[in-house]
């Protein structure tokens, strides 16, 4: 077991991430801190640091116990980092798969399929319906008095 570790191979052998390549650019990309400071994926770590990792919608904290390069099962995580992340980023996590919804800024992408059947539900319901108004019944109407 070594006594410092590369940052990306860490938090990949911690199934933090997927992929080591997933890890590396969530470090390039500025997603991985130290005390606030954003790092690079060479850096090394020792058993103490606390590293903060942004995982939209919510930032993870983790301090580490041990350090390993090999990928670990997730039975034996525990033995080598703590979580520490507060609970208040819970709480917005599970606000966010209550809603259902992800706040998709106007021009970000495609609509998925599941929006697209919504919005094609939303325009084929009789709620779109009841806005028209048929103009030429009540022309008729006037006609017959």
């Amino acid at each position: 077991m070594a006594s410092e570790e590369r940052i990306d191979k860490w938090l990949w052998a911690m199934r933090v991430f997927k992929t080591r390549t997933i890890a590396t650019d969530a470090c390039k990309k500025g997603r991985v801190s130290i005390g606030g400071t954003t790092v690079k994926p060479s850096l090394t770590i020792k058993p103490g640091d606390v590293i903060d990792v942004k995982k939209p919608p919510i930032t993870y904290t983790f301090r580490v116990l041990k350090v390993t390069g090999n990928r670990l099962g997730a039975k034996l995580v525990p033995e080598y980092l703590e979580n520490i992340t507060a609970p208040s980023q819970y709480e917005l996590l599970e606000m966010t798969k209550i809603s259902g919804f992800v706040d998709r800024q106007k021009g970000l992408g495609r609509p998925t399929k599941r929006d697209q059947r919504e919005m094609s539900r939303f325009k084929e319901d009789s709620y779109a319906d009841s806005f028209f108004l048929d103009w030429e019944d009540d022309d008729d109407d006037d006609e017959e008095d």
